[in-house]
């Protein structure tokens, strides 16, 4: 059996490119509408105006991943929209 010889580094060009190609090309990001289901929405809040970023965002986004790619697996429509500015007045605090 011929051996072969593993990069000692982490490109991800050498995958992530032709990965993308097949999904974009397979319509995999392309909600069924005429499904009949009911579509699954979540809205990512924004980042801190701070900068400060915890245990709690990163079990957050977890989640809402965890249920997106789920939802997405039952075959419903499914969004992940990035949200908008939802703590105003405490930003203009900060600020």
């Amino acid at each position: 059996m011929k051996s072969i010889q593993l990069a000692t580094a982490y490109n991800p060009k050498d995958f992530e490119d032709r990965l993308y190609k097949f999904w974009l090309d397979s319509g995999v990001f392309a909600p069924d509408m005429e499904s009949g289901k009911p579509p699954y929405v979540i809205v990512i809040p924004p980042p801190n105006v701070t900068g400060v970023l915890h245990m709690g965002h990163g079990l957050n986004n977890c989640l809402q991943d965890i249920l997106v790619r789920y939802h997405r697996m039952l075959g419903q429509p499914t969004l992940w929209l990035p949200g908008s500015d939802h703590a105003g007045i405490a930003t203009q605090n900060v600020v």
